[in-house]
């Protein structure tokens, strides 16, 4: 499926939450891993605020492009955020949304 850059050239934003392992099987704890890099992947929550509109998305961020002590409130700059549509059926339902992902997050603006 093709993915699309998104602009934060103009937007402020803020760590919502802290950084938490991306899990593929929470019940077998196995974790995901960037196909390219082989690194760790982690999902932070983000508050991305640009012209009077705040919105939270949940991005995942190779470990290796996460600066130690992201916490809540933390202003960031996030480098090569992309979004790509999915679609899966689970159980005879299909399913839809939407996922971002970016190459790093760090600390300041």
């Amino acid at each position: 499926m093709p993915s699309f850059k998104i602009d934060l050239s103009t937007a402020v934003v803020f760590v919502a939450t802290a950084p938490e392992p991306k899990m593929v099987n929470k019940k077998t704890g196995e974790r995901a891993v960037d196909r390219e890099t082989g690194a760790s992947m982690s999902t932070v929550g983000l508050l991305v605020s640009d012209e009077g509109e705040g919105n939270l998305y949940q991005v995942a961020v190779p470990e290796t492009g996460l600066p130690e002590g992201l916490a809540p409130g933390t202003p960031v700059r996030v480098i090569g955020l992309k979004a790509r549509d999915w679609e899966n059926e689970f159980n005879g339902q299909k399913r839809h949304g939407i996922s971002f992902r970016a190459v790093a997050v760090t600390a300041g603006v």
